[in-house]
């Protein structure tokens, strides 16, 4: 009898750390990164005829794109397709809670608001944010989550991490920890 690949779903709102995170885990476990966000990137930047999925014009239309049930659809069949391979540590916003519901490990990462959105401006301007500016993007990150609420479901099953006032190292590390657990 083969063993069957771990999948560790990494789910949470817009800026919560999912993607570094994920992929900060998938390296220290010796794991494959699957990164649905940028998935969706891609579809959203080929839709609007653009080549750069990080620009600021694929950043606003992406929640929309990902709202449309075909491009869920295609985007959750490429994540298992992809899972099918190997031992996985993928994120998004409802890969424990729809693609993956029997994943061995299910984590939920929040933060608070501000803070989310002063991690996300650092990482973008390469630089400590203003105030105003933390504002004006801490209401787009409400507005992005409100828009995102259906899909954005905790499993009943996930292990809630608050990274609020934690380092991603210390992220990292209790991940870390409740995987081997599973191997």
């Amino acid at each position: 009898m083969s063993r069957r690949n771990i999948v560790i779903a990494i789910d949470g709102p817009a800026a919560s750390g999912k993607s570094s995170t994920a992929q900060w885990v998938a390296q220290e476990l010796g794991f494959t990164h699957i990164d649905s966000g940028s998935l969706y990137r891609v579809e959203t930047a080929r839709r609007l005829g653009m080549t750069d999925i990080r620009s600021p014009e694929v950043t606003a239309a992406v929640s929309e794109i990902a709202q449309v049930p075909q491009v869920r659809a295609q985007v959750n069949a490429e994540v298992r397709r992809l899972a099918d391979a190997c031992d996985v540590v993928v994120d998004g916003r409802d890969m424990g809670s729809v693609v993956f519901p029997d994943a061995q490990l299910k984590i939920f990462l929040v933060a608070d608001p501000w803070e989310r959105a002063r991690r996300r401006l650092h990482q973008r301007l390469g630089r400590s944010a203003t105030d105003t500016e933390i504002a004006e993007e801490t209401r787009r990150l409400v507005e992005r989550d409100a828009s995102d609420a259906t899909n954005t479901v905790q499993s009943r099953d996930a292990v809630l991490i608050d990274t609020t006032y934690l380092t991603q190292e210390e992220q990292v590390q209790r991940i870390v920890a409740l995987a081997r657990r599973l191997q």
